[in-house]
């Protein structure tokens, strides 16, 4: 079994006390609720970013508090920003690029997004030096792509002990600008962090893609964020070249959406039970690119609503299987497909998504394991998986401190007595709430510590 890292678990985490949950069927009802989910992961800590960097106040309403969000703050904070938090509005008063905490060791948690998009924030000061460590899985992650796009527009920046990897020390040097290329094929937020940067270069700045990007939206999400900023970039439709002009942000009121991937989970959750779930604050029209998931969901049989600013699932008695799918673009929902497909009447592939193996855990290798202990026939190759209907049996299943694996498997447990998810507290990455949100719903969560 997988040990949580406790030390990333952040004040807003829940459950760390939790060995275990138990997830059981409702018995003679069935799912048919209105639900509000919790703010996007994406949105929040690139909007604290820009904000922290920006010139004025800004005010952010509807972040999410997770264990991301608490130590994007936590870092701000360190850096001798002013935030103030007021339940899910958060005000922060720009630095104007010029962190006011000069010197500083900053601890990052697990968060990915932070760990991508604060090395260039910190690299474009003229002065300062700052040393940034993450935690255990994080510090496994690697971050090259990112450090050598810096690093070839001016940044000063060095790992401390593995080539590659964090720990990390930034010293303060500006960024010159010019042209840069950096790799897509692993991660968008290498492309994202270095975007965040570049309007504080001394120069206008040009990037240049060499190869593909896993996940455009998110990188269309940075660029949409940047623009509501004050930061109007340039690019190719695909992408593939981006010019951003020596700008700075200003600070602003923004609203922020509703987390798609969270609320996927919800809709899955309809769909295995054939019951009725609405998410009263789901944006259909947004560049998250996890919203595409109730394409599938409809393809799979289920009835969808598509709202003004909500959506509605309401499920089938049976799952229509037997397709192949890309999941490149919307990859952190494999394992939410890959969790109901056994349900489904015919096998389910899911390619294109080899990078979700550098994830908080190789994400592929993790639900292959945790379906075959149910009994259920999968087949696994690089870039995916191929997973059989079958009739999942109770097993004792590991979350590999991994949030997407946990809320995945749990699912399961909604039709299937004798769940049990090792290591829940993993959950608080991206929605602390999530076990209470099930049972708010009905479903049966019993704690076992």
């Amino acid at each position: 079994m997988t040990s949580p890292d406790l030390k990333a678990r952040s004040p807003w985490s829940n459950l760390n006390d939790v060995q275990s949950v138990k997830i059981s069927p409702i018995q003679n009802q069935q799912i048919n609720h209105d639900i509000t989910i919790p703010g996007s992961k994406s949105f929040t800590n690139r909007a604290l970013i820009i904000a922290a960097l920006a010139k004025g106040t800004s005010t952010l309403s509807g972040i999410l508090k997770s264990d991301d969000s608490y130590w994007c703050i936590n870092a701000l904070k360190e850096l001798g920003v002013n935030v103030e938090i007021d339940g899910d509005t958060v005000t922060v008063n720009g630095c104007h690029s010029k962190w006011p905490n000069k010197q500083s060791h900053i601890y990052i948690g697990a968060a990915g997004t932070i760990a991508r998009f604060m090395p260039g924030a910190l690299a474009v000061s003229r002065e300062g030096s700052w040393v940034l460590e993450a935690s255990n899985r994080m510090s496994e992650r690697p971050v090259a792509p990112l450090i050598t796009a810096l690093t070839d527009l001016g940044a000063n920046i060095e790992y401390l002990e593995k080539e590659g990897y964090f720990p990390i020390h930034i010293k303060g040097a500006g960024l010159e600008g010019g042209s840069v290329s950096i790799s897509g094929k692993i991660s968008s937020q290498f492309i994202s962090g270095l975007l965040l940067a570049s309007p504080y270069a001394k120069k206008e700045v040009t990037v240049s893609i060499p190869d593909y990007i896993v996940q455009h939206d998110y990188v269309r999400i940075t660029l949409s964020l940047m623009e509501q900023f004050g930061v109007k970039a340039s690019y190719s439709d695909d992408l593939s070249q981006i010019i951003i002009p020596k700008s700075e942000y200003v600070g602003r009121e923004l609203q922020l959406e509703a987390d798609a991937s969270t609320a996927s989970y919800f809709l899955a959750l309809a769909a295995i039970t054939n019951g009725r779930i609405k998410i009263n604050n789901l944006l259909v029209d947004t560049n998250q690119p996890d919203i595409k998931m109730i394409d599938v969901y409809e393809k799979m049989g289920c009835k969808v609503v598509r709202g003004k600013d909500y959506v509605e699932l309401t499920g089938t008695p049976t799952l229509q299987g037997g397709f192949e799918i890309s999941m490149k673009e919307m990859s952190d929902q494999t394992l939410t497909l890959a969790s109901i497909a056994p349900f489904a009447s015919g096998p389910i592939t899911l390619k294109d998504v080899e990078h979700i193996r550098h994830h908080e855990s190789d994400r592929i290798s993790a639900i292959c394991t945790e379906l075959n202990k149910l009994g259920i026939d999968v087949k696994e190759v690089e870039d995916g998986l191929t997973v059989y209907p079958g009739n999942p049996l109770p097993a004792t299943l590991d979350s590999y401190d991994d949030h997407r694996v946990a809320m995945s498997l749990s699912l399961i447990g909604t039709r299937v007595p004798g769940i049990i998810i090792n290591n829940p507290g993993c959950v608080s990455k991206t929605c602390p709430e999530y076990f209470e949100l099930l049972s708010q719903l009905g479903i049966n969560v019993e704690y076992l510590k």
